[in-house]
């Protein structure tokens, strides 16, 4: 199985790969305390954002709009909203107008994507 991938990779047109080294990211303040990001890809003009959010034990953030359908998949511990805990493995999507809260009792590694 190998072989067939790697002959993908040697055949095919990667210029257009986006690869990001999360690991040698530090993570920065995620606007509200106890939130922290890893950005992952931007494209303003298309209003698409996608990035890693972690959310230390206890974090909790208010109820706040958002205007772009956000998509969540929670990769490892537990994150809630106003409506369930949601465990690793869990997605939620919700769309623009909603006004979630947002919080981790455990803390949290969260995938967050942001589509108009």
């Amino acid at each position: 199985m190998t072989e067939i991938f790697m002959a993908a990779m040697n055949n095919g047109d990667v210029s257009s790969f986006h690869t990001v080294d999360t690991a040698k990211q530090d993570w920065e303040y995620g606007g509200s305390e106890g939130f922290w990001l890893k950005r992952l890809h931007e494209r303003p003009d298309a209003r698409e954002q996608k990035f890693f959010m972690k959310g230390d034990a206890g974090a909790h953030a208010e109820s706040h709009a958002h205007d772009q359908t956000e998509q969540i998949f929670v990769v490892v511990g537990t994150f809630y909203d106003q409506t369930r805990t949601y465990q690793a493995g869990d997605y939620v999507s919700r769309e623009p107008g909603t006004n979630p809260i947002a919080g981790s009792t455990t803390g949290a590694t969260v995938l967050v994507v942001y589509t108009p």
